[in-house]
């Protein structure tokens, strides 16, 4: 039996991966055609099952996920004729397959069956009638949290680069840095909220102030790990060929510790959006982080769970932007880098 086994198992691997050769060379893409009839099914579930409580904009939600449907019917149909576009939607079949059921449960849960008690949890619907109806409100607070953010991380991210390059290279600055770093770096950059709201003459200077200290110490950090992690021999050749400091610095360390800057940045990302919520929960009159304060104090939770839906869209789209300036910045390290 413990032969048999195996060898059963490996036939049926072998005709699972057959069928889906076949597949593929007739150019359909299955998981697109059960993707498509998962939304078209939650459509379906939001038009004919009644709600408990009147839910608004059901028939719009339902339209939605109709045409998300048809565009995935839309790539099954073309193949792979629309390039770049057709394999970046079949990479995430299994996730529009998951987004599905997501909704549907969700859908089910509040709006249809009520299992999650109202107001504490809201139906998608719900969710979308604050896009529809709050939109102006939140694309404020978006912009407002947009502008806060670009202007404390990119200030953190030159004052940590380049003290984590004079750490890194001088040993002097080394030795009175380093301290400091082991003293203060750890400390969460909210705990100095009172203090900066006391020194700043404004909270959105405050504030700005906060992201870029949550900013910095991580690419501190990372830079200067980065720096002191060049190889010498890079530095030797270098001076044999006629290399001043300058130079050494400018095309040699910092080139060489990149990697290390980059993942300085996404940590500061992380720490700086972080910051950010809480820095615009104090004394600012638009953000994502005071909408969310705002909704709370009115228990308006629909707007609450649309400003983290925003928020986290937000954050995962910086990300992607930051990916792909690496690849851009690394182009010419592809394939001696691994991330």
């Amino acid at each position: 039996m413990a032969s048999i086994e195996p060898a059963l198992s490996e036939r049926i691997e072998g005709a699972v991966r057959a069928r889906a050769a076949g597949w593929t060379r007739l150019g359909i893409w299955p998981l697109g055609l059960l993707a498509a009839a998962g939304w078209v099914g939650v459509a379906a579930l939001i038009e004919l099952w009644p709600e408990i409580i009147p839910q608004p904009y059901g028939g719009q939600l339902a339209l939605i996920a109709l045409v998300i449907a048809a565009a995935l019917v839309v790539v099954v149909a073309t193949g792979r004729l629309l390039g770049a576009i057709s394999d970046s939607v079949r990479y995430y079949g299994p996730w529009f397959i998951a987004g599905a059921a997501i909704v549907a449960i969700w859908e089910i849960l509040t709006a249809k069956t009520g299992l999650l008690p109202v107001p504490f949890f809201s139906s998608p619907q719900s969710v979308l009638a604050v896009f529809l109806d709050d939109w102006n409100r939140l694309g404020i607070s978006i912009w407002y949290s947009v502008l806060l953010l670009t202007k404390g991380y990119v200030l953190g991210a030159l004052a940590g680069f380049v003290t984590g390059v004079t750490i890194g290279w001088s040993q002097a600055a080394s030795y009175w840095f380093h301290p400091v770093l082991r003293l203060i770096g750890p400390l969460p950059a909210t705990a100095w909220l009172p203090l900066a709201f006391f020194i700043f003459p404004t909270s959105g200077t405050a504030s700005v102030f906060l992201i870029a200290l949550a900013t910095a110490f991580p690419v501190t950090i990372l830079t200067w790990s980065g720096i002191a992690s060049v190889n010498r021999d890079y530095y030797d050749i270098a001076r044999t060929l006629g290399a001043n400091p300058r130079f050494l610095i400018l095309k040699v360390a910092v080139p060489a510790a990149l990697p290390h800057v980059f993942v300085g940045l996404f940590m500061g990302l992380g720490t700086s959006f972080a910051v950010l919520v809480v820095a615009e929960m104090l004394g600012v009159k638009a953000g994502l982080g005071w909408y969310l304060q705002w909704a709370q104090g009115w228990a308006a939770y629909s707007n609450m769970y649309a400003a983290l839906l925003v928020m986290a869209l937000m954050c995962s789209g910086l990300i992607t932007v930051l990916f792909r300036l690496r690849d851009w910045t690394l182009s010419w390290q592809k394939g001696l880098v691994r991330w």
